[in-house]
């Protein structure tokens, strides 16, 4: 698989554990389907971590069925790997590695109501279909202005702007 940003290096002190995760990328001419989340007012890739005996396709579908309420996937085809480095906020490890592997992806059949985990839902985390020059802009703006950014906001602007300037 293709890595998307240069390679990173933990430059971080202290301890580490790896976290394998999958993002899905649902084209519609210029839209996407993100996901919005009122906690940070930012704009991101549905996905989240595989889980032990799950196949990457597993968790792509399994996650963006609870996230988005999808019910199934077709034409998976990968598009790259973001890796990166970023302090841990529990006691048991200093810092994550988290690598996401990211898929594009088309949706077949109606959507369900979506599923999400109860933090998901407390944050206000919610699918929307949007034109991706404006989730760029509003995650920049985001980033710039807001204290409550959230952790995942840099590596989806980047992850965003690749998208749109390699499938788009």
């Amino acid at each position: 698989m293709q890595q998307l940003n240069p390679t990173t290096v933990n430059t971080l002190p202290g301890t580490h554990f790896t976290r394998h995760t999958t993002r899905a990328i649902v084209l519609d001419g210029e839209k996407i389907l993100l996901l919005y989340t009122a906690r940070y007012d930012d704009y991101s890739l549905p996905g989240g971590g595989i889980d032990k005996n799950e196949t990457i396709e597993q968790a792509l579908l399994r996650e963006l069925q609870e996230e988005t309420g999808v019910e199934s996937i077709v034409n998976i085809r990968e598009f790259g790997r973001y890796e990166e480095y970023r302090v841990w906020y529990k006691h048991d490890y200093d810092n994550i590695h988290i690598i996401s592997n990211c898929y594009i992806c088309e949706i077949c059949g109606q959507f369900n109501q979506p599923q999400m985990e109860d933090y998901e839902q407390a944050n206000g985390m919610k699918p929307v279909w949007v034109n991706i020059n404006e989730a760029i802009a509003h995650n920049q703006r985001t980033l710039k202005n807001s204290e409550k950014k959230g952790q995942s906001l840099i590596r989806e602007l980047y992850l965003l702007q690749k998208i749109k300037t390699d499938l788009m």
